[in-house]
């Protein structure tokens, strides 16, 4: 992978202001509650910067549920470095998942499909976002694969993992993102306890 320039860091560095500002101020006011001056007020850009990022206050409120890409970016490079050279694709997607789903990324995208009950327009935007996520991994364990693997796998255990997360994130499943407060509730699981759960059931069969 290329190291990004000093020009496509500051770019990162603005998208991801922006991203930010569209996200708090969406937590603070509702979808409704604010326009896109109020985003680039709060973040210190123009309007015309903000259009050159974003084509509404949707799609910057959703992809501020990503981190910066170029940490993750250094992060999975150093992951690639440190893993054998026998590591199964199911283990090094393992890796990733924990590496992706960190606890500020499940909790603002749990936010943000929250605010999409209300305001579906952010539907579309919370795909395309999660969408991206899957395409970096498969690009990753493609890259590992050395054709070990016969065509589609790469897709069909990207798409189990990535499913399994859905219902996570929408709160369908009663799963304990970290930072949740834990509850007497019954059947509760932690995040790192399902994964666990999803991973051994890849393993070794359902």
């Amino acid at each position: 992978m290329n190291k990004p320039s000093l020009r496509d860091l500051k770019k990162e560095a603005t998208a991801h202001a922006l991203a930010d500002a569209a996200f708090e101020l969406a937590v603070e006011r509702g979808l409704d509650g604010f326009v896109v001056d109020d985003v680039v007020q709060r973040a210190g850009y123009s309007r015309r910067t903000f259009a050159n990022y974003f084509s509404c206050k949707e799609e910057a409120v959703a992809t501020a549920v990503i981190p910066y890409s170029s940490n993750q970016q250094h992060e999975a490079e150093r992951l690639l470095e440190n893993l054998p050279e026998n590591t199964s694709l199911l283990d090094a997607l393992y890796q990733l998942m924990k590496l992706q789903f960190l606890e500020g990324l499940l909790l603002k995208m749990r936010e943000v499909v929250s605010l999409s009950n209300t305001h579906p327009t952010l539907e579309p935007y919370i795909l395309s976002v999660f969408r991206g996520l899957q395409n970096s991994a498969m690009e990753t364990l493609n890259g590992l694969s050395h054709g070990r693997y016969p065509n589609g796998y790469t897709h069909l255990l990207v798409g189990a993992v990535y499913g399994a997360m859905l219902p996570v994130i929408d709160g369908t499943l009663n799963v304990l993102l970290p930072g949740d407060t834990v509850t007497d509730e019954q059947d509760a699981t932690t995040f790192e306890e399902y994964l666990e759960t999803t991973f051994r059931y890849l393993r070794n069969g359902f």
